[in-house]
């Protein structure tokens, strides 16, 4: 080995603390009522502390997420999506699938009429990371959108 190279082999076996995606917080989810069925809103929630974990290299990442729904009948509760984004914090996911399952959770949660959850994930090694999901309920047009 040269004088100036470095052995990886040294980190292959560290690890820090990486949990399964089952102890994602869902159950903490709470909803409120929206009491303005029918009359358009855009929410729009942006936190620019969540962190999980890469499950290749174990090494934290950090994002910029930014939520944004058209309620139908339930707003999420801030509290309980606070508790819920930082279960992230020590679950071994890749930035896309974390992404996605924001997405799915809250879907699931609120039923909204339209839902965007974007991403924006610091850089490591140079690269940096941009995500962007959708949901629309089916038939669904809006004037706050445009496509109306």
């Amino acid at each position: 080995m040269g004088k100036h190279q470095v052995d990886h082999k040294k980190y292959e076996n560290i690890r820090f603390d990486i949990q399964e995606e089952d102890v994602i917080l869902t159950h903490v989810l709470e909803t409120i009522p929206y009491e303005y069925v029918g009359k358009e809103i855009l929410v729009e929630i942006p936190t620019s502390e969540f962190t999980s974990v890469c499950p290749w290299s174990g090494l934290p990442d950090f994002a910029e997420i930014t939520i944004r729904y058209i309620p139908n009948e339930k707003l999420v509760e801030m509290k309980s999506l606070k508790f819920y984004l930082t279960s992230f914090r020590n679950v071994g996911i890749y930035q896309e699938h974390a992404t996605q399952r924001i997405l799915h959770d809250l879907v699931a949660l609120l039923d909204p009429l339209w839902m965007e959850v974007e991403a924006v994930w610091n850089p490591r090694g140079g690269l940096s990371t941009r995500c962007l999901v959708r949901h629309r309920k089916d038939g669904y047009r809006s004037a706050l959108l445009g496509e109306v």
